[in-house]
């Protein structure tokens, strides 16, 4: 069960990726030349919601079968066992919140403007979140294989 969840939330997290960056550039786009919010632009945002929905699914199911995930005394004080218990989980639940608040509340609006907008800076915020988070990790983890 661990691998193939593993290897699902693995899978996807390109996927979601992709997807980011493909809202951010589009939105970028259309606030810079001040276009018409499309219904291309509406599905991508609806595909980034939906793969950033399963993939923290994928992701919540592996945090509680996980081996890296262990809740007692020595989690804070490891390195590693605090990043998988509490940072990676903590960072992308943000980032899942930052990408679902952009298309919630961008659906609503009636400006396109101000669609593209919200779009480019929740997505925005949720992409930095993401990789600082994945570098932290990065990090950890090559710090701890040094030692």
């Amino acid at each position: 069960m661990y691998t193939g969840l593993l290897h699902t939330h693995s899978s996807i997290r390109y996927l979601v990726l992709l997807l980011l960056i493909a809202v951010i550039i589009k939105s970028l786009i259309g606030l810079m030349n001040k276009k018409p919010f499309e219904k291309a632009d509406n599905m991508l945002s609806l595909f980034l919601l939906i793969f950033t929905h399963i993939q923290f699914l994928a992701g919540l199911a592996l945090y509680f079968v996980s081996p890296f995930v262990q809740f007692g005394g020595q989690t804070m004080s490891d390195k590693m066992t605090r990043y998988w218990t509490v940072e990676h989980i903590t960072g992308m639940l943000i980032a899942v919140v930052l990408i679902t608040i952009a298309r919630s509340t961008s659906k609503r609006m009636s400006d396109p403007v101000a669609k593209h907008k919200r779009l480019f800076i929740f997505n925005t915020i949720a992409l930095v979140i993401i990789i600082a988070v994945v570098l932290q990790g990065g990090l950890k983890i090559i710090g701890s294989i040094r030692m």
